[in-house]
């Protein structure tokens, strides 16, 4: 025998057609919360895709050491004291068998001026494995090559950003800009990249908007280890050599215990904690799980919201096993069972569920356009405000769960025939004779 056959559902209808409105508003209740589950999800599966695409972007197999300034290394007056990484290290550090390759990067923050034009930002001194290392490409030029690091040539490479404030109506390549007191002519414009947020602590943010990039020989040359800083009428000084090197691995296998004999050359030739060592193999790995747990609190969240309405559904449906008294002692007395009562309230409580459902389906599918126009509106009525929220706010975009739909689908019959089933069994269980003197 099947649940429930045609005329019970027709039945179950035609009795919800009757109050439109609060079959309505009940309806509304579930579709808040299947669209609810279906938002979160989505929402956080974006900003959870956005985070392990700013770690992948560091390499599985990559390996990055940087140097730290620790806090008692300030040093006031014309006395500097050493720091962070160093050649001898750099040196050292490729010897080790699984390391396939590295690049050595410093950074300064220096003033660039062309004309009567200034930008401040950071000069970077690197090789031309820095492309690759930070996923950027040239725009137009050329960047650094090797025989330029090698000749130790005044060539540099202007970040987007740079360009377009030094040389907003020029073309830049050919011209000659100064960096401190040398002048360095420019054989390349980079494409624009956006800056990558802090990660977990372990990597400091980077805007790469602002840079130029000038071969790492060059500036051992003309600049130097030691950088003077005026700063309050005193001098501050400091030496520093290198400011990151970023080791490839080969082999996603040897990145841990390639990590574990950096950190013991490392302390064998520093007597302090002067640099921090940061695997992005492992920091993809806690991002994975931190996903899931991201996921289950969203899902849960949003599940309540499921729950709220399917306590709605039961308010709905004892207000209607009180109204409708005296139709159930008439039902009963014609020879209608028990059981036909209460498939009957079930069938009207799953209807609604379903519609909920499915409505509240279509309402999440338009998450990503809805996030877009809305962020859209914002940043036209409140620009400041928009230009201040970090840079993961302003370019998530939601990424709907293939699998958030069913089951948001499923809790909503779910609870629909849950709460649906104490009022039908309260409508079963009524007396027929009492139901038929109801008023």
């Amino acid at each position: 025998m099947y649940l429930f056959n045609l005329r019970t559902w027709q039945l179950g209808v035609k009795s919800l057609l009757l109050h439109p409105l609060r079959s309505l508003l009940t309806v509304l209740g579930i579709f808040i919360g299947v669209a609810s589950v279906i938002w979160l999800l989505a929402i956080g599966e974006g900003i959870s895709n956005k985070a392990q695409e700013q770690i992948a972007g560091l390499g599985a197999e990559n390996i990055i050491v940087r140097s730290v300034k620790p806090p008692s290394e300030a040093t006031v007056g014309f006395r500097a004291n050493q720091y962070g990484l160093t050649r001898s290290d750099y040196q050292r550090l490729i010897q080790i068998p699984t390391v396939q390759s590295a690049l050595c990067i410093r950074e300064i923050r220096r003033q660039f001026r062309y004309k009567d034009r200034l930008v401040d930002g950071r000069l970077v001194a690197t090789t031309p494995e820095y492309l690759e290392a930070t996923q950027q490409s040239v725009a137009k030029g050329a960047f650094i090559s090797h025989p330029d690091n090698i000749n130790k040539l005044n060539y540099c490479v202007l970040a987007a950003g740079t360009a377009a404030r030094l040389f907003p109506y020029e073309d830049p390549i050919g011209e000659e800009l100064l960096v401190g007191d040398d002048y360095y002519r420019i054989i390349g414009v980079m494409k624009p990249r956006a800056a990558s947020a802090g990660i977990g602590g372990s990597l400091a943010a980077q805007d790469y908007n602002n840079d130029v990039y000038i071969p790492i020989q060059t500036l051992w040359k003309r600049i130097g280890d030691m950088i003077f800083t005026r700063s309050a009428g005193s001098f501050e000084s400091e030496i520093q050599e290198l400011t990151q090197v970023t080791l490839r691995v080969s082999g996603t296998e040897n990145v841990v215990r390639t990590a574990d004999a950096i950190e013991q050359s490392l302390k064998f030739s520093h007597k302090q904690e002067d640099y921090s060592i940061t695997v992005p193999l492992e920091l993809i790995e806690q991002a994975k799980t931190t996903r899931m747990m991201f996921i289950v609190l969203l899902g849960f969240i949003a599940a309540i919201s499921l729950v709220v309405g399917g306590i709605g559904i039961m308010n709905i449906m004892l207000a209607t096993v009180t109204e409708r008294t005296r139709e159930i002692g008439i039902r009963r007395a014609l020879g209608a069972k028990r059981r036909d009562i209460t498939r009957q309230f079930l069938a009207e409580t799953m209807v609604l569920s379903a519609v909920g459902g499915v409505t509240g389906i279509l309402g999440g599918l338009t998450v990503r356009p809805v996030i877009s126009e809305a962020r859209s509106f914002l940043e036209s009525t409140f620009p400041k405000a928009m230009e201040n929220l970090p840079d993961l706010v302003k370019s998530v975009e939601p990424e709907v769960v293939s699998w958030s739909i069913p089951l948001a689908f499923g809790i909503s019959v779910l609870v629909g025939v849950i709460f649906g089933i104490y009022p039908a069994i309260r409508a079963a269980k009524m007396d027929p004779i009492e139901a038929l003197r109801h008023q």
